[in-house]
């Protein structure tokens, strides 16, 4: 199984691997990897895995029964090779950023108004999220963005670890999926910001409140009886 160092260290931006093995020329599946696979609402990372003078662009990450599998631009790479792998930074901060104002947010609002999250996705330019909110309003979810932005000021921690199963359902708001199963494992992630949320995460996010900077409203949507679209962006 890929050892994941996007978990331990969100913010490493190098490390050197060795191919365990490869399929049809271009899909890389490496002894440990900094590149976090799609999943949970956050994108894939990019960037390079070099072999000596050769390069090779990663253009997509997955995971799949437990392996995570680079998806390269060109075939070469073989099964023993060693390789050094780089991230595209710019793209996985801004990503890891996002991702942090999202849990804010979502913990404000869902905490606010008793919603719950119905989808969400996060984009390198905006976020999505649906709520089962009854009533739309505009002023209601901007009350909640400059709440947000307050928290954005303060100098807050974020934090992440595992807890068993049965002791972390117990945490209010944990699972803040409509209709979401934890998954069938003994332990969860959760990702902490400290005094504001607690909810089981498996992607990657800044250490502190500080780095996410501000947000705006971008737009918003009706998109059912119950279900209110948000989208919103760093500033």
């Amino acid at each position: 199984m890929t050892k994941t160092l996007y978990l331990e260290d969100s913010y490493r931006r190098e490390c050197d691997a060795n191919v365990v093995s490869v399929k049809d020329g271009k899909y890389i599946v490496l002894d440990q990897t900094i590149f976090y696979p799609k999943g949970g609402g956050q994108p894939w990372d990019t960037g390079k895995i070099i072999m000596e003078n050769e390069v090779y662009n990663v253009v997509y990450v997955g995971k799949f029964s437990g392996e995570v599998s680079h998806e390269v631009d060109r075939a070469g790479l073989r099964a023993g090779d060693k390789a050094h792998c780089v991230l595209n930074w710019e793209r996985r901060y801004r990503l890891m950023r996002s991702h942090t104002a999202a849990h804010a947010f979502a913990s404000l609002l869902c905490t606010g108004t008793h919603a719950l999250v119905t989808g969400n996705q996060i984009e390198e330019d905006k976020i999505r999220f649906d709520f089962s909110l009854e009533k739309y309003d505009r002023e209601i979810l901007n009350k909640y963005i400059d709440e947000a932005n307050e928290l954005f000021r303060k100098n807050v921690a974020v934090k992440s670890y595992e807890l068993p199963k049965g002791e972390a359902l117990k945490i209010p708001g944990v699972i803040k999926m409509a209709k979401a199963l934890p998954p069938d494992i003994p332990k969860l992630r959760i990702v902490e910001i400290v005094g504001v949320d607690r909810q089981a995460d498996g992607g990657t996010h800044v250490r502190n409140l500080r780095e996410v900077g501000q947000i705006k409203l971008l737009k918003t949507q009706n998109k059912g009886k119950h279900n209110r679209r948000v989208y919103f962006a760093l500033v």
